[in-house]
């Protein structure tokens, strides 16, 4: 079977995108794990499949992580995910609305930004003393579509984070499902630098979208820094968190950020 691909990323964040429209394609997870293997396939951090909406929405989004499992959400996906709609309905369009796992993502573009709306984030839990690797240490948490925990560091460069966020991503509080793992320096009040460690990749990647909203508004929360918040990733890029807070809820997350396209091609599965 010959597969026809554009290859996308988010702020680093890189992607397998296809066209499922009209739903011939169904993948197994071992296909996708391949896809996205960076010696034997395309190399990826995860893919993403434009299907029919089923509810209301203009298209429905599935993501799938490098391992091949299905994920609910990907912030940096999302974004790419929408650029790529717009460039298969013609290059009209100014926004785009998508089904997700986590809820229905509004999209709208800004010239070379892409800009998303999140489902609302819940289950927000500051200050949790773990044991981490035999050490007493404060995480914070947040499901921002998917789960995340953070801790703060003073050396983001030092951080063993295969090893560090291997540990969280494991850990028995986030079990069974497990967490994403991120590790926040504060830079200027408003203005963060983070590294993640993402679940279903099983390593850092150069950004994530649903962590840089984790990390802002566990920033927001420890702090009282005012939205909009500076998040800069790995991978060089700064994004931008918005957000809304009512008491202990925060609705109205928006994430801006790049989207961009690196490669179209064939491949054989």
């Amino acid at each position: 079977m010959t597969l026809s691909f554009e290859k996308m990323n988010g702020a680093g964040n890189d992607f397998v995108m296809l066209d499922n429209r009209d739903l011939s394609l169904s993948l197994s997870g071992t296909q996708i794990a391949r896809l996205c293997d960076r010696h034997r396939g395309i190399g990826a951090d995860g893919l993403l499949a434009v299907e029919p909406a089923r509810d209301g929405a203009d298209f429905r989004m599935r993501y799938y992580n490098a391992d091949g499992g299905e994920a609910e959400m990907c912030g940096n996906g999302a974004r790419c995910f929408a650029r790529y709609v717009q460039k298969l309905t013609g290059g009209e369009a100014t926004a785009v609305s998508f089904e997700t796992i986590a809820g229905v993502i509004g999209a709208t573009f800004e010239g070379d930004l892409v800009r998303i709306e999140l489902s609302d984030p819940f289950d927000l839990k500051l200050g949790r003393t773990l044991d981490v690797l035999g050490t007493a240490r404060e995480v914070h948490s947040v499901n921002t579509g998917v789960p995340h925990a953070a801790l703060v560091v003073d050396d983001l460069a030092g951080v063993e984070i295969r090893k560090l966020g291997a540990a969280l991503r494991y850990h028995d509080a986030f079990a069974p499902k497990g967490t994403n793992a991120n590790f926040l320096k504060v830079l200027t009040p408003g203005s963060i630098a983070i590294r993640t460690y993402e679940r279903g990749v099983e390593d850092e990647t150069l950004a994530c979208g649903t962590g840089m909203a984790a990390c802002a508004l566990i920033h927001h929360a420890l702090t009282g820094a005012p939205s909009p918040i500076s998040v800069e990733v790995a991978g060089g890029d700064t994004l931008h968190i918005g957000f809304e807070r009512d008491g202990e809820s925060f609705t109205r997350v928006t994430l801006t950020g790049p989207a961009d396209f690196t490669f179209a091609g064939t491949t054989s599965l």
